[in-house]
């Protein structure tokens, strides 16, 4: 059974609240939703999570084991009626819905980085791999052209060592100390960043002992943690809460292993959606040159539609400290 109710966001519109069985966490507002459904990787690098699904969300349930799910996915809400939903929607948000975008993976490739960092509305906040060369130049000319910028922060999936998030990555294996020296390492790549946004990581999102220390360096350095959400039983939200630092969680992957324009239209209704429900959206996407092309084509009209477009740190909550 779904709820329709009307809080207050951290940046001070109203919002509709949804609940359903499954709390889950986002953008600074507790939501109840069904279950992840499956969704596409975001990898375009070669360790792909998962095996690609339908790219219309599916009525069915996940697991509700920490199993990783096919692919960084996000959750959407399934409302009584469309009808309701917009009606209530119209009535208790102010304002334009906020949508945030966030591309990940950003500098492994000259050209995939040059169309996200060049082409894409500033508005648009980009993650930046800590494997990638000349990571300074890179997050800093994207700073230049107005993005707010993010650094990859690996970490180990279930399908580890089949899907390998790299030689620095965090595992559940290692010692907390081992893991704070390999995001020390990470921190140090590159400087002028906001946050770190979550790559793979199904596996150590579920266990607290190893999250929290993670989570507690990066509240010390003052930046925030985006969560891709791959897997429902993650931890991520919880402990960010406990600490106040500064979160939000996807909700949509607009990649796929082979991604196309239909595919990536689809979901970019899909946080439409969304946000309309709900007053706002997250979606992530790794920089295929499709992706990027829809996601600037996208954006042209977004306004007209009644949305804004929204850097991340505007739906961390609580707010960053400026």
């Amino acid at each position: 059974m779904l709820v329709l109710g009307v809080t207050a966001a951290a940046a001070g519109f109203a919002v509709l609240k949804l609940t359903t069985d499954l709390p889950r966490t986002g953008a600074g507002i507790t939501i109840a939703l069904p279950p992840a459904e499956e969704s596409p990787p975001a990898g375009s690098r070669p360790t792909s999570e998962g095996v690609p699904p339908d790219a219309v969300a599916s009525d069915q349930p996940a697991e509700t084991t920490p199993q990783e799910e096919p692919g960084q996915t996000g959750v959407e809400p399934q409302p009584e009626s469309s009808e309701q939903i917009a009606s209530a929607a119209a009535a208790a948000v102010q304002g334009p819905r906020r949508i945030a975008v966030v591309i990940t993976g950003l500098g492994l490739s000259k050209a995939a980085t040059e169309q996200a960092v060049d082409r894409l509305p500033p508005q648009i906040s980009l993650s930046f791999s800590p494997y990638a060369e000349q990571l300074d130049d890179w997050m800093a000319r994207a700073r230049a052209r107005g993005h707010e910028v993010l650094i990859d922060l690996p970490m180990e999936p279930v399908t580890f060592p089949n899907d390998d998030p790299g030689p620095r990555a965090l595992l559940t294996g290692l010692e907390p100390a081992q893991n704070l020296e390999r995001l020390q390492w990470i921190l140090g790549r590159g400087q002028g960043y906001i946050g770190v946004a979550a790559v793979l990581g199904s596996r150590f999102t579920t266990s607290e002992a190893a999250l929290q220390p993670v989570l507690q360096t990066l509240k010390s350095r003052g930046l925030m943690f985006l969560d891709n959400n791959t897997t429902q039983s993650s931890v991520a939200s919880r402990l960010a809460e406990r600490i106040a630092l500064p979160h939000a969680v996807n909700d949509r992957m607009l990649d796929g292993p082979e991604p196309n324009r239909e595919a990536v239209d689809a979901r970019l209704v899909q946080i439409e959606r969304l946000a309309l429900a709900r007053g706002f959206s997250i979606a992530m996407s790794e920089p295929y040159p499709v992706t990027l092309e829809r996601v600037t084509n996208w954006a042209v009209s977004l306004e007209a539609r009644g949305f804004k477009l929204s850097p991340i740190s505007d739906l961390a909550v609580p707010r960053l400290a400026p």
